[in-house]
């Protein structure tokens, strides 16, 4: 899963670069003075935490239909949560959801070919989809994190620290399932100090 790493970072460049070439202009409309508020890297990082949940929730919806491990099915309803809190967000700044109403289609082409590669790992076996999920989770918290210090507004800084709460329990969750097949993972993207942190201290209250 090395390209997902590379495809993380590329998003985090776009991002930047999209910050320094945008600028807000007002036109005296309230919805439009909400949007207005966010920079440009704010827009861009709400919309692409709304499909990365949504990619979250849509393999996770897969892997339980294989496999039938309660633990997929419990962490994709998490994830319709996460995502419903993200859509307050882009509906606060009147900024258009990305989601396509259909399961596995992403508006984003890397989110889309990102998905197709985690189905493909996840059909291989149960130990490998239970590493996709520990993946994502991974992928999740460096995001939010990173995402996290681009913006001062409290809102999004708090459903943000909602949502990588949410996040360390669901690795606890998947962690403990691999473990439990006598397997292990490897964190590719938060360090493996900050992974052990997580994995080795209980679950959190997040909130709502």
């Amino acid at each position: 899963m090395k390209n997902i790493r590379k495809f993380s970072k590329r998003l985090l460049i776009v991002f930047i670069s999209l910050a320094g070439l945008s600028a807000c202009t007002t036109d005296g409309d309230s919805d439009s003075n909400e949007t207005n508020a966010l920079t440009q890297q704010e827009k861009d990082m709400l919309i692409q935490m709304r499909e990365e949940e949504k990619l979250a929730r849509d393999v996770y919806d897969y892997l339980y239909n294989k496999y039938g491990e309660t633990v997929f099915d419990n962490i994709s309803n998490s994830e319709q949560s996460h995502m419903d809190n993200i859509l307050t967000l882009l509906n606060k700044y009147n900024l258009p959801d990305p989601a396509l109403p259909t399961p596995g289609e992403f508006s984003n082409t890397d989110l889309q070919n990102l998905y197709n590669q985690l189905i493909a790992t996840g059909d291989l076996s149960l130990i490998d989809a239970l590493k996709v999920g520990a993946t994502i989770e991974d992928l999740d918290i460096y995001d939010l994190e990173e995402f996290s210090n681009m913006t001062d507004k409290a809102d999004i800084l708090d459903v943000f620290g909602k949502l990588t709460c949410g996040s360390r329990n669901h690795m606890r969750a998947f962690y403990g399932q691999i473990q439990a097949q006598n397997a292990t993972y490897t964190p590719q993207y938060i360090s493996q100090t900050e992974f052990d942190d997580i994995v080795n201290s209980p679950n959190e209250r997040c909130g709502r």
